[in-house]
C-alpha cells in the first residue's frame, strides 16, 4: 500500500511510516493540513492517516474537504483528542475510523486493513447468500419477488453479516466496523431490532439470531 501521513509531529510520522515500511509498504509525509491535502488531491494513496490538530488546516477541514471534492481515499483519524465529541466530529468530517494516541502498532496497522478493504468491498454490486440478495449500490434487500429499502447504518449491519453467516459477531466488533467505535451499545440493538423486522416482512428463512453475552449471527433454516 502506499500511504500519506498528514502529521506536524515528524518523530511520530516518521514512526508510522518506519513501522509501514516493515509491512512492505510505502509512505509520503506532510506536515500541515494545506500540504496534506493538495497531496491527498494530486496524488493517489490507497489510505490517509490525517492527525487533527495541524497548522494551516486541522484534520476535520482537511477530512470535509476531500470528500465534499468526491475523494474516497480511506482516512484513518489520529489524535490524542479523545472526546466523544470529536470523535463524532471525525467521523461526521468523512473519516472512516478514529484512532487516539497513544496507539499501538498493532492497533493502527489493523485499522488500516480494515479500512482498505471496507473500500475494496465497495466496488462489488451485490451480496447474496441463502434467499437474500443485497443490491449495494441500491441499499436494497430481496427476497424472492419481495425487495425492501435499507438505510446506511442496516445496510453496513447486513452486509457485514452477509459477509460472515453463520459465524458469531460482538457487539464490540458491530460498533468498530458498523459505527467506527463511537456508538452506544443500545444503538446495535435498534438497528438489529430493524433488520429482523425486514427480514420478516421479506418471508426470508435467515434469521439474526442473539447469543447472551456472545454476540449476534446470522443463520437460515433449512
Amino acid at each position: 500500500m502506499h500511504i500519506l501521513i498528514i502529521e506536524d509531529e515528524p518523530v511520530i510520522a516518521q514512526t508510522i511510516a518506519d513501522l509501514l515500511a516493515t509491512q512492505g509498504d510505502t509512505a509520503e509525509l506532510a506536515y500541515d493540513g494545506v500540504t496534506g491535502l493538495n497531496r491527498a488531491t494530486t496524488a493517489s494513496f490507497d489510505a490517509i492517516v490525517l492527525d487533527i490538530m495541524l497548522p494551516g488546516m486541522d484534520g476535520f477541514q482537511v477530512a470535509q474537504t476531500l470528500r465534499q471534492r468526491g475523494n474516497v481515499t480511506p482516512v484513518l483519524m489520529l489524535t490524542a483528542r479523545t472526546q466523544v465529541g470529536d470523535r463524532v466530529t471525525g467521523l461526521d468530517s468523512g473519516a472512516d475510523y478514529y484512532l487516539t494516541k497513544p496507539f499501538s502498532s498493532d492497533e493502527l496497522l489493523a485499522c488500516l486493513r480494515a479500512i482498505t478493504r471496507r473500500r475494496e468491498r465497495q466496488e462489488e454490486t451485490a451480496l447474496s447468500w441463502a434467499d437474500l440478495r443485497l443490491e449495494l449500490s441500491a441499499s436494497v434487500l430481496s427476497c424472492g419477488s419481495r425487495s425492501v429499502g435499507l438505510s446506511q447504518r442496516e445496510m453496513s449491519l447486513m452486509s457485514l453479516f452477509l459477509r460472515q453467516p453463520e459465524r458469531v459477531i460482538s457487539k464490540e466488533e458491530l460498533i468498530r466496523q458498523v459505527w467506527g467505535g463511537c456508538t452506544e451499545e443500545n444503538s446495535v440493538e435498534v438497528y438489529i431490532s430493524f433488520l429482523r423486522k425486514k427480514l420478516h416482512h421479506l418471508g426470508s428463512r435467515a434469521a439474526i439470531h442473539t447469543l447472551r453475552t456472545v454476540g449476534y449471527r446470522l443463520e437460515a433454516e433449512p
